[in-house]
């Protein structure tokens, strides 16, 4: 029988607005993370305070964004309008306060809860903002939410706008590290979405003049595009379209009021819906809505009245109406699409020509492979069902909406050692395991058939649900899990080459990782230390003097599941799989993957002796 517990009125507490922040940070900033994923909390910090910063451009005030960060410390400073001197203190510590409730002043605002920089402050160990406005400067200064100082200037000689400062708290953000690339590519999208904004970070400037087709265009090489971008504009929404000759699946960007809308939404649901409508209609033909966007490279954006998003973050728009005196967003997205497309199509033949043969190309290929993606499908579901290769999370049990799947991972494992320490260790309710069986095939030149007539390849795809989109994708992070040594690496190789082929928007996006796990041991009665590197093994060795106990981890079999709980929790080493922006896909594939060339040998024998260097150095 189970035991009762008093419920009184001492039971019930009211917690401050830092207080709850602190205590429920997922519930502002999404998962927490160390920064070695595009929205790792750190970065939405970042993002809290530049969306203040965007806004004011919007506004039409100031064109100059300045961001700096040095290791910790992250400074934004922009020449908008200033916050008012007398509500500094008030609009980054008083929740539901700020300017972004009077419509008439941020109409099409990206924050509109009053909660961005509240959370920012909370969660940072050392905060600072500082406005000035009208030749007066007021400045206050918090720490973990808590305010320690403020100043009132009545003369200032500073530009008018925003400065804030913030290093976030390492008790919460554990062993984080800003990582350039994922802030560029925040950055890039910025002006993207904001012509004739400037962003200077850490002393690079970044500048857009067309918008989303300066997006298509840098994300991808010139030489894989079917036919020239397709961009067109309107007041409130933007688009850009192409078609990939190599790629297979679909590739969207989507925003909202300038917000990055990496889940999608309605917006993103109507796009795809328009171009299938238009496509057909200028054609006069019923084509299959997977031949018609197979391969598409597109972007929108769209400013909606203050809209809803399905959390707090701004990844998913939830609004079905457009605000104001406009239609719902599914009508008016579709409304610009057939006008605007249905136009571009008539007055450039040659390019609905192209799009029209790569529909045909896709609908042949279809058909082609309709019988083996019919037995594929099946063998994935008689798998599914016996559970022979992949352990699925409890978060997909159910409704798939779950609000904790931005902390879902696939753990994609070799054997069944490695797959049994990790299953036996890893947290049932977000994290998953695939098997793999033995080395995977080199897919390098293969045509997508090999997927559904490659057991593992097969398996693979369907575990993560991105036959058709990325947007499907049923897990946030997509880990490679093997051992370290010659084998570990080439299977890796091996796996990369599989998304890159096929899926390379998976790496794009920010998706897939490489798991750390300790090479060495070093322990004493008193403490045990894992170590990464040869160098933390000495200087473990140096700590626990005399003659501590060390183990050389072979392969992740030999950690026994107690130990692999450390590596895949709260502590976990992930590193992201990225992409060279100086160096094309195909041109990637075919110098590590392709024959054995002249150039590849020089590479490998150039690092074999930087390789052999550090060895002997260590020594």
């Amino acid at each position: 029988m189970a035991v009762q517990s008093n419920y009184t009125e001492d039971n019930i507490r009211s917690l401050d607005w830092k207080e709850h922040i602190r205590m429920r940070p997922g519930m502002y900033i999404g998962k927490l993370g160390d920064g070695s994923s595009p929205d790792d909390g750190i970065y939405i910090l970042l993002k809290e305070v530049l969306d203040n910063s965007i806004d004011e451009f919007v506004m039409g005030a100031g064109k100059i964004i300045e961001i700096s960060i040095q290791g910790s410390k992250v400074i934004v400073r922009d020449y908008g309008r200033g916050i008012p001197l007398g509500k500094v203190v008030d609009v980054v510590s008083k929740m539901n306060t700020g300017g972004k409730y009077d419509s008439k002043a941020f109409k099409k605002s990206v924050g509109l809860n009053g909660v961005g920089t509240k959370a920012v402050n909370a969660l940072s160990n050392y905060f600072r903002v500082e406005s000035t406005r009208d030749g007066k400067s007021a400045s206050a200064e918090f720490e973990k939410g808590e305010l320690t100082n403020k100043e009132m200037l009545e003369e200032s000689s500073r530009r008018k706008g925003t400065k804030v400062s913030f290093v976030p708290d390492e008790s919460i953000f554990k062993n984080y590290k800003f990582r350039n690339e994922y802030i560029v590519k925040m950055l890039k999208n910025y002006v993207y979405l904001n012509p004739g904004l400037t962003i200077v970070f850490n002393g690079e400037k970044f500048f857009s003049e067309n918008g989303l087709k300066d997006l298509l265009s840098e994300s991808t090489n010139e030489t894989d595009l079917l036919y020239p971008i397709i961009h067109l504009r309107g007041d409130d929404i933007e688009v850009a379209i192409t078609h990939s000759k190599t790629q297979y699946s679909e590739e969207y960007h989507s925003f909202v009021n300038g917000q990055n809308t990496t889940q999608g939404g309605t917006h993103l649901n109507a796009f795809r819906e328009a171009i299938v409508k238009t496509i057909r209609e200028f054609y006069g033909k019923n084509y299959d809505a997977s031949d018609i966007r197979k391969s598409i490279i597109s972007a929108i954006a769209i400013k909606v009245m203050e809209p809803v998003f399905e959390s707090q973050t701004k990844t998913k728009l939830g609004s079905t109406d457009m605000g104001g005196d406009f239609p719902t967003v599914r009508t008016y997205v579709n409304d610009f699409v057939k006008t605007k497309l249905d136009n571009f199509l008539h007055k450039n033949p040659d390019s609905a020509e192209k799009i029209q043969r790569k529909i045909l190309q896709a609908e042949r290929e279809r058909k082609e492979l309709s019988g083996i993606r019919k037995l594929a499908k099946d063998r994935a579901k008689k798998a599914s069902l016996h559970n022979k290769k992949l352990r699925d999370c409890r978060v997909h049990f159910g409704d798939t909406k779950n609000e904790r799947n931005l902390e879902t991972t696939l753990f994609i494992t070799e054997g069944d050692s490695a797959s049994g320490s990790i299953t036996k260790s890893r947290d049932v309710n977000t994290q998953a395991v695939f098997s793999l069986k033995g080395k995977p095939l080199n897919c390098y030149g293969l045509t997508k058939k090999i997927v559904y007539e490659n057991e593992e390849f097969n398996l693979l795809q369907a575990a993560l649900n991105i036959e058709e989109s990325l947007e499907d994708l049923r897990y946030n992070n997509v880990v490679i899990a093997t051992d370290a040594d010659v084998d570990g690496m080439h299977i890796r190789l091996l796996l990369i080459t599989f998304f890159l082929q096929f899926f390379p928007e998976v790496i794009k996006e920010g998706h897939l990782y490489i798991l750390q796990t300790p090479l060495f041991r070093v322990r004493n009665k008193k403490e045990t230390i894992y170590c990464y590197t040869e160098e933390e093994r000495v200087n473990a060795i140096e700590k626990l003097k005399p003659k501590p106990e060390i183990t050389r981890f072979k392969g992740l079999g030999e950690i026994s599941p107690d130990e692999f709980k450390h590596f895949i929790g709260d502590d976990i080493r992930l590193d992201p799989v990225m992409l060279d922006d100086n160096m094309s896909i195909d041109e990637l594939l075919s110098f590590y993957m392709g024959k054995n060339t002249p150039s590849r040998q020089e590479f490998i024998i150039d690092n074999l002796k930087v390789e052999m260097d550090l060895i002997e150095q260590e020594k």
